[in-house]
């Protein structure tokens, strides 16, 4: 069985933790959730629906970079990206919860330029982003939430 199958097959039981994780997180104002053992520090990112119109939460590992946060669309090294870039990319303007701080931001992805910079300090942040991007044929996005 390779990793793709077996991800795959874990995708349910993934579901249920981050839902969990995200309640705690949200119920504890960040007390509990903010920083994880092995991924660090995470996020709550609030994200609509491209299709839907749903509004969804995800936690997710971040980076800072002065006042912008970065995010990594990796999704673990898959071949197509996460549902979550697409939803900011037809809805850019969203809120996050960093602890116990709600801000509202605006999504971008990093540009060609920023790319070489921002690419080590994630990395710096999470090593497997390393390990995820030689998985995929995809360049992995970078996300640079801007406060609005």
């Amino acid at each position: 069985m390779g990793y793709l199958d077996l991800a795959d097959r874990s995708w349910p039981l993934l579901n249920r933790v981050v839902g969990a994780h995200t309640a705690v997180y949200r119920m504890t104002r960040g007390a509990v959730g903010h920083r994880l053992p092995v991924l660090g520090q995470m996020l709550l990112l609030e994200h609509v629906g491209a299709k839907s119109g749903i509004r969804r939460t995800i936690p997710l590992i971040y980076t800072r970079d002065g006042r912008d946060l970065v995010l990594v669309a990796s999704k673990g090294g898959f071949p197509k990206n996460p549902a979550w870039l697409y939803n900011l990319r037809a809805n850019p303007d969203t809120t996050v919860q960093v602890g116990a701080e709600r801000r509202r931001v605006h999504a971008r992805e990093a540009t060609a330029e920023e790319r070489p910079r921002l690419w080590p300090l994630v990395v710096a942040t999470y090593s497997d982003y390393a390990t995820y991007q030689e998985r995929t044929d995809r360049e992995i996005p970078l996300v640079v939430l801007e406060p609005r």
